[in-house]
C-alpha cells in the first residue's frame, strides 16, 4: 500500500528529538503537587453552592488508565487483519458478535460485552506533549488562561475539601516519560487552584513520615494545628489571600494524608490480588486505584511514564505491554463489578493519539492523531458497544469522527455533570468544562 503522509513527518519531528521542542506550551511550566500554583492561577473563586452540588454527587469515581505515549489501536481496539497495516498480528472474535479486538487481549475480548470502545477519535496534535495537554484538558490551550485537567475538575465536582483521602491521585511511579515529564512538572489544576491539583504516589514518591510522632499526643497536635491556622489566618488578612488559601488546602491535605496513608500501602493489599494484577508497577497501581475507589477517591489516574511510544521495535514492545494491560482491564473491570462499584465508577483507557498504519525503517509506528481508539467501561455507558469505524487500512475515519471536546462531554455526562456549565471566573472570559457545546458521543451513553 502506499504511505500517506504521516502528521509526524510533516511536521519532521519525532520522540526525544530537539523539534518536539519547537511548538511547545511553556506556559504549563510551573510547580507540581499539592503546593502548586501558577501564575495564571486563581484559588479560591468558586461559591459555597458550588461545594454543596459537589457534595450531592458523592459517591461517583473515576478510574484513567493513562497509557502515555500513545498506544497503537491496531494491537488493540482496532485490529486489520490481513492488511499491511495490521501488521503481524491476528485478531480474535470478542464477546460482542462481529466485533474482533488484537489477539494480544483474550482476556479483555472476553469481557467486551462490558465495555464501550470507540474507533473514531480524531485530534489535532501529533506531538506528545500538545497532545497529552489537549486530551487532558478537553481544549486547546489558550494562554495566559490555564484550564484546569479532567482530574482536577472532577476533584472539584466529585470530592470535597474536607475529605481525608485526596480527590485527586496520580499514581505514576516514573520520574522520567519526556515529554510527560514536562507536562507532570506543570499546572494540573489551572484556574482552579492547588488544592485540586493531584497527590503525586508511585515510586520515589512516597507517603513517608506521614504518620503521627510516638511522642506526640493527639490534643498537642491538633494544638500546633490550631496554632498554625491562626497565623495563616492573619497571613491571609495581611498578604495574599489567594496564596494563603492555596497554603491552608496544602496543610490540610497533609493532615487528611496523615489519617489514610495507610491506604497507600500495597503491601497491605491481599496477596492473592498483588499476584493477580502483578508484577509490574502498571498492574498494582491499578489495583491500588480500585483500592482508593473503594475507600471513596473521586479520581485516581494511573500512568507509568511513557511506554507506549514505540518509534523502534514496535511489534517486540507490544507483545510485552498489551498482555500486561490486557490482564489489568481484566482484573480490574471484574473486580469493581463484584464489588458493586461499576455503575458509579467511570474507567477510561487512552492514550494523547493512535500510531501510524505504517511501520517505519525502525520497525515502529510513529504518531497518527487522524483515526485511533480507546474505550471506557462503568457508570453512565452502555455495555458491549463499538462506536464509529476507520477504513480498510485504518487511514481514515469512515462516518463521523470523534475530538476531545465530543469525549469530555461524554466524561462529564456519563458521571452526572452538566459537561456545558460555565467556570465562575468573574472580570474573566468565560469558559465552560466543554466549549463550543460539543456534544457528547450519544451512542455510547446508558
Amino acid at each position: 500500500m502506499s504511505e500517506p503522509t504521516s502528521p509526524s513527518r510533516a511536521h519532521g519531528a519525532s520522540c526525544g528529538q530537539p523539534d518536539h521542542a519547537i511548538h511547545r506550551r511553556r506556559f504549563l511550566t510551573g510547580l507540581a503537587g499539592a503546593g502548586a500554583v501558577s501564575v495564571g492561577s486563581w484559588a479560591g473563586l468558586f461559591s459555597v453552592p458550588a461545594f454543596a452540588a459537589a457534595a450531592r454527587r458523592r459517591g461517583k469515581h473515576c478510574i484513567l488508565l493513562w497509557l502515555c505515549g500513545a498506544p497503537s489501536q491496531f494491537e488493540t481496539w482496532d485490529p486489520k487483519p490481513g492488511r499491511i497495516s495490521g501488521g503481524p498480528f491476528r485478531s480474535i472474535p470478542t464477546a460482542i458478535p462481529g466485533v474482533h479486538f488484537g489477539e494480544l487481549m483474550p482476556r479483555t475480548a472476553g469481557i467486551a460485552d462490558r465495555l464501550a470502545v470507540v474507533r473514531c477519535m480524531k485530534t489535532s496534535q501529533s506531538e506528545h506533549l500538545q497532545g497529552i495537554d489537549l486530551l487532558n484538558r478537553g481544549a486547546a490551550p489558550r494562554p495566559p488562561f490555564v484550564r484546569p485537567t479532567l482530574g482536577a475538575v472532577l476533584a472539584q465536582q466529585l470530592g470535597h475539601l474536607d475529605s481525608a483521602i485526596p480527590n485527586f491521585v496520580l499514581l505514576d511511579p516514573c520520574p522520567e516519560g519526556n515529554e510527560f515529564k514536562e507536562f507532570k512538572s506543570g499546572n494540573w489544576a489551572g484556574w482552579l487552584g492547588a488544592e485540586y491539583g493531584p497527590v503525586r504516589v508511585g515510586g520515589e514518591y512516597r507517603l513517608d513520615h506521614a504518620a503521627r510522632l510516638a511522642d506526640l499526643s493527639t490534643d498537642d497536635q491538633e494544638a500546633r494545628n490550631a496554632l498554625r491556622r491562626f497565623f495563616n489566618r492573619r497571613y491571609a488578612n495581611e498578604r495574599r489571600p489567594a496564596a494563603a488559601a492555596s497554603q491552608n488546602a496544602v496543610f490540610e491535605r497533609v493532615k487528611g494524608l496523615m489519617s489514610c496513608a495507610h491506604l497507600f500501602d500495597l503491601e497491605s493489599l491481599p496477596e492473592a490480588d498483588r499476584e493477580r494484577y502483578g508484577p509490574g508497577a502498571f498492574g498494582m497501581h491499578a489495583l491500588q486505584a480500585r483500592h482508593l475507589v473503594e475507600h471513596g477517591a473521586p479520581f485516581v489516574m494511573v500512568a507509568n511514564g511513557m511506554p507506549w511510544d514505540s518509534h523502534v521495535f514496535h511489534n517486540e514492545i507490544y507483545q510485552m505491554l498489551v498482555p500486561e494491560l490486557d490482564r489489568v482491564i481484566v482484573h480490574l473491570i471484574t473486580d469493581l463489578e463484584v464489588r458493586g462499584l461499576l455503575d458509579d465508577t467511570l474507567v477510561v483507557l487512552m492514550g494523547e493519539f493512535g500510531r501510524t498504519p505504517w511501520i517505519n525503517q525502525a520497525r515502529g509506528r510513529d504518531h497518527y492523531p487522524n483515526a485511533w481508539s480507546l474505550a471506557m467501561a462503568g457508570c453512565g455507558m452502555r455495555r458491549g458497544v463499538v462506536v464509529g469505524a476507520t477504513d480498510a487500512d485504518g487511514v481514515e475515519v469512515e462516518g463521523p469522527a470523534f475530538d476531545e471536546k465530543n469525549l469530555f462531554a461524554t466524561i462529564f455526562t456519563a458521571l452526572g455533570l452538566d459537561p456545558y456549565a460555565p467556570y465562575d471566573l468573574p472580570e474573566l472570559p468565560s469558559f465552560h468544562r466543554v466549549e463550543d457545546r460539543a456534544e457528547p458521543i450519544r451512542d455510547l451513553l446508558a
